[in-house]
Formats: C-alpha cells, structure tokens, sequence
C-alpha cells in the first residue's frame, strides 16, 4: 500500500556535507528524462532573478528563496520526510523514527514534488522552491507531469490512498477499486464539517501513527481495520472519512 503526500513550500535547508542532487538515484526512474528537462527549464528561468520570483509565486518574504533553485544542483541533500517541514511533515517527528520504521516509510510513503515528481520517504533531495503552480519556461506542471507521473505510479500496483491535495493529485491521478482519497472531518456534538487547512495536520497524524506501528496492509479494510485497533475514526465508503479529534484522542492514549 502506498501513501501519497503533498510536499510543502516549507523545507528544512542544509544536508549530508558532500552531497549533492543524482537523479539517477531517485525512485521512479522512469522519470528520469522529465525530471531533468524540469530542471533544465528551472535553470534557464533562475538566470532572470525577477522573472524568477514572479513565475515561482514568491511574495516579498519569500523572494530570496529563488536562490535554493539557483543551487538545486549542487546544494547537499537530505532524505525526503527530512526536508519536508511544516502542518503535515511535523507531526512525522522523522528525527525519532527508527530503522525499521525508515524502512517502512521506504516501501510505503511517497511525496510528490513539483519538481522531482514523486519520490519515497528516503530518496534524497535538496531544498527547492517550486510548486504545483509554478511556470518554468517549457511545458506547463500538468502538461510535463501528468502521464508520466500516472503511468509510473500505476505501474506500482497495490491499493493507494491518496492524501495529495488537490493541485498535485492534477499532476499525476491515480483511479481505479484500489485508490481512496481521505477526507478529514472534524466531529462536534454528532456533526461533521469539513476541516480545510487543518486537515494537513490530521493526514500528518495518520502517517506519524503508521510510521511507529508498520502494519501490514493489503487493502483499504485492512487499514480500517488497524485504524479501529489505533481508536482513530477512519471511515470507508466513496472515500476514506476521517474524524480529526480522533486522532488527537489516539496520540493522548
């Protein structure tokens, strides 16, 4: 079973000394040829600073940022679940996990980058600033990433559940009986609301809990299933619901 994750804007910088970015290195090989023109096109656009910081979305606050993409193929790299910070990537609490759930995450976790495409939780990359939304000179994000992107993860096999929103799950749909996206919910007095920005956080808790149990799941019943064992409220119908205060409950148990 594979779990697809957004990335996020926020990136811890730094890394390995020595390291630097191999794309041959990375998962999903067969990526390989988009993987550099994304990054031949991002060269060309970070020769015009301005140009730049316009086409990555950068506001005033961010604008420096333009000089990780001016050094993405050089700086030192750090494995994916370590890069990624922020609403999700924080509850993973990656600097507590331990091999055995490293090599879960591995197997089983997958972040999809503007940039690299997807990548598993230990592929190493550098710090970058682009998104679902950037325009580098070229092809546009859907047009370059799309059919690659849902043919390699096709290719894989297995249930999907996917967490992306709904920007990157555009640069690379997975469907079919096999696939659930997660709906999070939040639970007052036995009504539901959808829950927006805070739903990063709850995808964050659900992987931060797979991560420290490394069950083994075959099926969307099977994580159901584990999930009821967790207390956490995970509901299967059209889509997976979950309930958010769960969660919390789960993690104060």
């Amino acid at each position: 079973m594979l779990f697809l994750l957004p990335p996020s804007e926020s990136k811890l910088g730094g890394g390995s000394v020595g390291s630097r970015l191999d794309l041959s290195t990375l998962s999903f090989p067969e990526l390989l040829d988009v993987r550099r023109a994304a990054l031949r096109d991002l060269a060309v656009l970070v020769e015009g600073r301005d140009a730049a910081v316009r086409a990555l979305g950068l506001g005033p606050r961010s604008a420096a940022e333009v000089e990780l993409d001016v050094a993405v193929a050089s700086s030192p790299t750090r494995r994916a679940l370590e890069r990624y910070t922020g609403v999700l990537f924080d509850p993973l609490r990656v600097d507590e996990l331990d091999a055995g759930s490293w090599r879960w995450a591995q197997e089983h976790v997958v972040v999809h980058s503007a940039l690299f495409g997807p990548v598993r939780a230990g592929d190493l990359v550098p710090a970058y600033r682009v998104s679902h939304d950037s325009r580098l000179p070229g092809a546009s994000m859907k047009a370059r990433w799309r059919a690659p992107v849902a043919a390699a993860l096709a290719a894989v096999g297995g249930p999907v559940v996917d967490l992306r929103s709904e920007g990157y799950a555009a640069l690379g749909p997975v469907g079919g009986p096999d696939v659930a996206r997660v709906h999070v919910v939040s639970e007052d007095g036995g009504r539901r609301r959808a829950l927006n920005h805070f739903n990063k956080k709850s995808k964050g808790l659900l992987v931060a809990a797979l991560l420290r149990d490394r069950p083994e799941l075959t099926s969307a019943d099977d994580l159901v299933d584990w999930a009821v064992g967790r207390g956490i409220v995970l509901e299967r119908g059209e889509q997976l619901t979950l309930v958010a205060e769960s969660l919390e409950d789960a993690r104060a148990a």
